[in-house]
């Protein structure tokens, strides 16, 4: 299959797990053509023989977020849904949402919002939702309540409150699950059943599921934690609620490298693939464009839950489009300019460079989310790939 073999790719992957810098990894890449490097190397789980392929199941937590936001702009095509609408037409339980505005003491300080959040402002991050490892009040609320975040998956994560004044700064959190309520409203299917009929079903992506069944689990890799005196990795029984109140269109599916690659094909080629036409061109367009004006990216996230994330340092120029995040120049023997970008917080990574014609992404199950040598895995790939053009 892969077009690309013999080279500094394979060799980047294969040396990032027997150093031990990852339990396993699988990367691909494409081109307008389609595949051009697939490479697989460890094991599911750290000790046992089985290997990881293309098609063994990860959890690609956050890059779900981009599958949700094309659904919810198919809608938009469609004349259903209205990015510049605030959110309450749509769903009218987060008019009840405030700003968690600091602390009396021991007492949250809550007060409403100016005014309400778009559905463009949750697409980009811009409405006021955080989420909890990112950030300190967050973590500290749900301690005083006792609600559970989003990964819980359980209905009471949608009472957390904002964290900011919708529009007023970008601020990584909950507004994709929120969007996944959005599209279940708009078009009255359940988010699973509306990406089958609309998105993964179209795409081939028979795999790419919110409920694996036993069989499709005992093709999944365990995600895997430091051992806390050697430091070596461990497979560890986390996974999300296997019987969850909500389908998370933040966080939920699972799905294979391979599959998640012709999701990232479609973008690559204009919102068609094989035939398949999941959204137009100009869409596409804007999915990449920058949607938060002047404001930015942060450059450094610091992490307020280190066992989850450490910080996060994306540096300077990066802006966010819908779903994606763009970087703003060249990035110097990798991805173009105006490229698009996300990732889930079990270390996988996906970028589609539109410019250059590639996309590519790497994979692991690994916690803390961009631990540095960790990530430089996902460097170190994407470098070696380029390379190899």
């Amino acid at each position: 299959m892969s077009t690309i073999t013999g080279t500094r790719v394979d060799e980047v992957l294969r040396t990032a797990v027997e150093s031990g810098t990852v339990p396993n990894v699988v990367a691909t890449a494409a081109d307008a053509d389609g595949p051009i490097y697939e490479g697989a190397f460890g094991p599911k789980a750290v000790g046992k023989p089985a290997p990881v392929t293309v098609d063994t199941l990860y959890r690609i937590a956050s890059m779900t977020k981009m599958v949700t936001t094309v659904a919810a702009l198919q809608l938009v095509e469609r004349g259903d849904l209205d990015l510049d609408e605030a959110v309450p037409k749509y769903r009218p339980e987060f008019a009840d949402l405030q700003i968690l505005d600091g602390w009396d003491g021991d007492e949250p300080r809550l007060r409403d919002p100016k005014t309400f959040a778009t559905v463009r402002q949750l697409v980009a991050h811009t409405s006021g939702l955080g989420y909890w490892f990112w950030n300190a009040d967050l973590v500290r609320w749900e301690a005083k309540t006792g609600t559970g975040n989003t990964l819980a998956g359980t209905k009471d994560a949608f009472t957390a409150p904002l964290v900011a004044e919708p529009g007023a700064q970008v601020e990584y959190g909950t507004n994709t699950d929120w969007l996944g309520l959005v599209v279940e409203a708009v078009s009255g299917q359940p988010l699973d059943a509306y990406f089958d009929e609309h998105i993964l079903g179209p795409l081939g992506m028979a795999q790419a599921t919110f409920h694996p069944t036993e069989q499709q689990r005992e093709n999944l890799v365990a995600v895997h934690l430091h051992d806390e005196q050697t430091g070596a990795w461990n497979a560890s029984s986390v996974d999300w609620n296997t019987a969850p109140d909500w389908w998370a269109g933040g966080h939920g599916l699972y799905c294979p490298p391979s599959e998640y690659l012709r999701f990232q094909r479609m973008l690559l080629n204009n919102g068609t693939l094989d035939g398949a036409k999941i959204l137009e061109a100009t869409t596409v367009e804007d999915a990449f464009a920058n949607q938060i004006g002047d404001l930015d990216w942060p450059a450094a996230i610091a992490t307020a839950e280190p066992v989850t994330t450490a910080d996060f340092n994306a540096g300077p120029g990066y802006k966010f489009g819908l779903g994606l995040l763009r970087n703003t120049e060249d990035i110097p023997g990798m991805r173009r300019a105006g490229s698009g970008a996300w990732a889930g917080i079990f270390n996988t990574h996906f970028w589609v460079d539109r410019t250059a014609g590639i996309t590519g992404a790497v994979y692991t199950q690994t916690l803390p989310f961009v631990e540095p040598e960790v990530f430089q895995v996902y460097v170190d790939f994407e470098r070696a790939l380029y390379e190899a053009l």
